[in-house]
C-alpha cells in the first residue's frame, strides 16, 4: 500500500441502489513502460478490467472485513496489460455492504449513503527512461450504471444484456477516512472446481431442474441466447422435496435467483458480484434448448491449500469426511460462515471455534484466521464482550455467549498449535484478557450467571427437536468455558513470556464453584446430568474424578444408544470417551447410521454437513423452513477425532506445529484400515494402521527435523524422522 492514501474516494453521481456502478478512465501512454502497479479497494465488491481483460483472479475483492476498522487494499501487477491507449474499468456492487443485511447492517461510512458503493485506487507507472507518474481516482473518472442492474447478496442478480448507459458523468469525490485502509492480510477468494451437470430432471410438477451432484458455494456459468427482451431465470436449491420437486423454502427470505435479460445474441455468462449455496438449479422462462453442456457450476472459496487427508475401510466414513471437506470449502469464503445459502451467511464465532482444529488440519488456514481474528479484535467492545458474529452486523453491543465468544481464546491457541506462529498469541492476548475480565464482571460467586447464552445449541435434550437451546444448564456451560478459556490464556501468556496476573486464581475459584454447584463424588448431579455436561467436565479437566465422570458419560450414551449433544458437546464427545477408555462407545457413535448420527445424513444422500442431525427426515420431510441449512460445517468437527484418535496424529503442545508428534491411534475391529496425513510446516505427517489375519500393523511417518512418541498398548517408543513400522 504505497500510493493509495493520496487518492480520493469516488462514488457514483447517479442514484444506483442494489445495482452495479462502472467507473472508467482513459489513459494514453507515449513511453515504454518498465513496471505498472494498481492499488485498489472498495466499499462493496469490485472487479477491474484493463482494455477488456480482467485484472487478477481475485473475485469478490476486497473481501469482507469490519469495514469501519479494516478495509483491505490489493496491489496488482498490470505491467503486461498496458498499451498505448488504455481503458480502465472498475465495476462495483454492494456485496457484503448490501442494504438490509442480516439483522441490520452495523456499518458506518463517512458521507456514503445506504445502498451506495465507492472505490479508491492509485495506478503507478514507471517508465524505462526513469520517470514515473501516478493516476489517482478523482473527478476525472467517469461513472455510469452497469449491465448488472440488480445485485443483492441474498436475492441474487439481474444482468440486462440490452442495457446501455449512454450518458456517463464525472464521478463524485467525497471525504472519507483512510485510517482503516490496510494491505490484504487474508487469502483472496478465487474460483476452484468446475462441476458439470450430473442430471437434467423433469420434476413431478413439470419443473426443469439441473443437478450438479454436489452441494457447493459459487455460481453457474451458462450459455444463453434467448429472444431479445426475454428474462431467463435460474433459481437455486440444496435439496429436492419428498416428492422430488424443487425446494428452497429453507432459504427463508433470500430469493437466490439469477436473472438474465436477453438481447438476442449468444452469451457465455457468469456473475461478478454474487455467490449462492446450491446443488440444484431450476430454469424458468428458458426458451433455449436445455443442454447439459451449456451449464457449469463454478466452486468459489478462499484460496486455501488442502493439507489434510483421511481414509478408512468404511466407505460411509470416507463419504462423511468428503462432506466435511465440502462443508469447509463452502463456508470458508473470506470469513468462516455458518451457511452459504440463506439470508444469513455470517461469521458465527461458535461455529468457527468448534471447527477450527479440523479446519486447520484439512487446509492451511493460518492467513485466513489471522485476518478474521483481526476483525474479531476490532469488533470486540472496549469492555470485552465478543459479538456473536464477526464482522459484527448485529445492532446490540453487549450480546456475548459462552462457547461463541470463546473463539477469542480457542482460535488463536489452535492456530498457534497447528502452525507454530506465536505472533497470533501476542496479537490476541489483550483480547483474551478483556474477554475473561468481562466474564468476571458478569459472574456471581464464580459462576458465569449473566449472559445471552445459546447453550448447547441444537442439542437433543429438550422436550422436542425444535427446542434448540435448552438442555444442559447454560450457566454450567458458561462456567466450564470460562475455566477452559482461562487455561488457554494462561498457556498463551507462558508462550509469550507474560504474566497471567489474577486469572489463575479466578480459574481455581471457578473450578471449585463448578464442582460445588454441579457435581458430587465425580459425577454431575442428576438435575444437571447430560452428555454435554459430562463431556465438558471431562474434556476441560474440571472434574476431580475424571474416570467417574467419564463412566457417567458412557452410561448416559449407552442408556439411550446415541448422542444427544449439540454445538457445544459434539466436538469433544468422542474425545471424552476414547481418552478415558471407552473407545468402543466412541466408535459405536461414529459408525451409527440411524438418526441421530453423523452417518444418518450420509445415508440420506448428503454431500455436505447438515445443520441439524435430521435436517431431512427419513420420509423426506424437513426439520423446518426457519433454520435448516444443508451446508453447515460445525458438526464436521468430528474430523479432528478421525485425525487425532482413529489415525492417532496428535500435536505435542510444548512443541507445536508437529515439531514433536504423538502417535496414539485407537483401533476398532469394525475397521480394517485407517490412514491419514497432514502437511505440516515441517513436512508431511502420516499415520496408518491395517488389520490382516488378526494382526494390526502401524506405519508412522515423521518429517525431517521432527521427532515423535508412539503410544501403543500403553507402551511409549521415541522415534525420529523417517518412516517407522510397528
Amino acid at each position: 500500500m504505497k500510493n493509495i492514501l493520496n487518492a480520493q474516494w469516488i462514488k457514483s453521481a447517479k442514484i444506483v441502489e442494489n445495482g452495479s456502478v462502472e467507473f472508467t478512465r482513459e489513459l494514453n501512454i507515449t513511453k515504454p513502460v518498465k513496471a505498472a502497479t494498481l492499488e485498489a479497494t472498495a466499499y462493496g465488491v469490485y472487479e477491474i478490467e484493463i482494455n477488456g481483460k480482467r485484472v487478477g483472479d481475485y473475485i469478490f475483492a476486497p473481501g469482507w472485513t469490519s469495514y469501519q476498522h479494516r478495509l483491505q487494499v490489493e496491489t496488482y501487477d498490470i505491467t503486461s496489460m498496458l498499451g498505448e491507449k488504455n481503458t480502465i474499468r472498475v465495476g462495483v456492487a454492494g456485496g457484503w455492504k448490501t442494504p438490509n443485511f442480516f439483522n441490520g447492517a452495523k456499518y458506518h461510512h463517512s458521507h456514503l449513503g445506504v445502498g451506495e458503493t465507492a472505490i479508491i485506487a492509485a495506478l503507478e507507472i514507471e517508465y524505462t527512461d526513469g520517470t514515473s507518474e501516478i493516476i489517482y481516482t478523482d473527478e476525472n473518472w467517469l461513472c455510469s450504471k452497469d449491465k448488472t442492474v440488480y445485485s443483492h447478496i441474498y436475492n441474487g442478480y439481474t444482468y440486462d444484456a440490452t442495457f446501455i448507459d449512454d450518458k456517463p458523468v464525472p464521478a463524485l469525490p467525497f471525504p472519507c477516512y483512510m485510517d482503516n485502509l490496510m494491505d490484504r492480510v487474508g487469502e483472496k477468494i478465487t474460483e476452484h472446481e468446475h462441476l458439470p451437470v450430473k442430471e437434467i430432471i423433469t420434476t413431478p410438477k413439470g419443473e426443469t431442474v439441473l443437478d450438479f451432484g454436489q452441494n457447493m458455494t459459487g455460481y453457474v456459468q451458462f450459455r444463453i441466447k434467448g429472444n431479445k427482451g426475454e428474462k431467463a431465470v435460474i433459481r437455486h436449491a440444496e435439496v429436492l422435496d419428498a416428492e422430488g420437486n424443487f425446494y428452497n423454502d429453507n432459504y427463508r427470505s433470500a430469493k437466490a435467483e439469477a436473472a438474465f435479460i436477453c438481447d438476442g445474441e449468444e452469451h457465455i455468462f457468469k456473475p461478478a458480484y454474487n455467490f449462492f449455496g446450491f446443488r440444484y438449479i431450476k430454469l424458468e422462462n428458458w426458451s433455449d434448448e436445455v443442454k447439459a453442456e451449456n451449464f457449469t457450476a463454478i466452486v468459489v472459496h478462499s484460496d486455501i491449500k488442502r493439507t489434510g487427508y483421511f481414509e478408512c475401510s468404511d466407505e460411509r466414513i470416507n463419504k462423511l469426511f468428503s462432506n466435511i471437506i465440502w462443508g469447509q470449502k463452502g463456508n470458508f469464503l473470506d470469513v468462516p460462515t455458518d451457511c452459504p445459502q440463506r439470508d444469513e451467511r455470517l461469521g458465527w464465532t461458535g461455529d468457527a471455534q468448534v471447527f477450527i482444529k479440523t479446519a486447520s488440519y484439512n487446509y492451511d488456514v493460518e492467513k485466513f484466521f489471522i485476518k478474521w481474528l483481526g476483525d474479531l479484535r476490532a469488533d470486540q467492545t472496549y469492555w470485552g464482550a465478543v459479538p456473536h458474529v464477526i464482522p459484527n452486523t448485529f445492532r446490540a453491543d453487549d450480546e456475548c455467549s459462552a462457547a461463541w465468544a470463546d473463539a477469542s481464546t480457542v482460535c488463536p491457541w489452535q492456530i498457534y498449535q497447528t502452525y507454530g506462529n506465536k505472533q497470533i498469541l501476542e496479537d490476541s492476548l489483550k483480547s483474551m484478557r478483556d474477554y475473561l475480565e468481562y466474564i468476571e464482571h458478569h459472574s456471581w460467586e464464580n459462576i458465569w450467571a449473566q449472559g445471552n447464552h445459546f447453550g448447547d445449541w441444537l442439542n437433543l435434550d429438550g422436550s422436542s427437536p425444535e427446542d434448540c437451546s435448552h438442555g444442559t444448564d447454560k450457566d454450567l456451560i458458561a462456567t466450564a468455558f470460562f475455566i477452559y478459556s482461562s487455561e488457554l490464556y494462561m498457556k498463551s501468556c507462558a508462550v509469550c513470556g507474560k504474566e497471567a496476573d489474577t486469572i489463575p486464581e479466578l480459574r481455581a475459584k471457578s473450578i471449585v464453584a463448578f464442582r460445588n454447584k454441579y457435581m458430587k463424588d465425580g459425577r454431575i448431579l442428576p438435575e444437571y446430568a447430560t452428555q454435554t455436561a459430562c463431556v465438558l467436565a471431562c474434556h476441560f479437566g474440571i472434574s476431580d474424578n475424571i474416570p467417574e465422570t467419564a463412566k457417567q458419560l458412557n452410561e448416559l450414551v449407552t442408556e439411550c444408544g446415541h448422542l444427544k449433544t449439540g454445538f457445544v458437546g459434539t466436538p469433544y464427545l468422542l474425545h471424552a470417551l476414547s481418552d478415558n477408555g471407552y473407545t468402543k462407545t466412541a466408535y459405536d457413535i461414529l459408525l451409527r447410521e440411524e438418526y441421530p448420527s453423523w452417518l444418518f445424513s450420509v445415508k440420506m444422500g448428503a454431500t455436505t454437513i447438515w445443520e441439524h442431525w435430521d435436517s431431512m427426515r427419513e420420509d423426506g420431510s424437513m426439520w423446518s423452513t426457519s433454520m435448516n441449512s444443508f451446508n453447515h460445517y460445525a458438526y464436521g468437527s468430528v474430523a479432528d477425532w478421525l485425525y487425532g484418535d482413529a489415525a492417532g496424529i496428535k500435536i505435542d503442545e510444548s512443541k507445536p506445529a508437529f515439531e514433536h508428534i504423538i502417535f496414539a491411534p485407537v483401533t476398532d475391529e469394525r475397521l480394517d484400515y485407517v490412514k491419514a496425513s497432514i502437511e505440516s510446516r515441517h513436512g508431511a505427517v502420516k499415520a496408518e494402521w491395517k488389520r490382516e489375519n488378526g494382526v494390526v500393523t502401524y506405519t508412522f511417518t515423521v518429517p525431517e527435523g521432527c521427532t515423535a512418541t508412539v503410544v501403543l498398548n500403553g507402551k511409549e517408543t521415541e522415534i525420529s524422522a523417517g518412516e517407522h513400522r510397528f
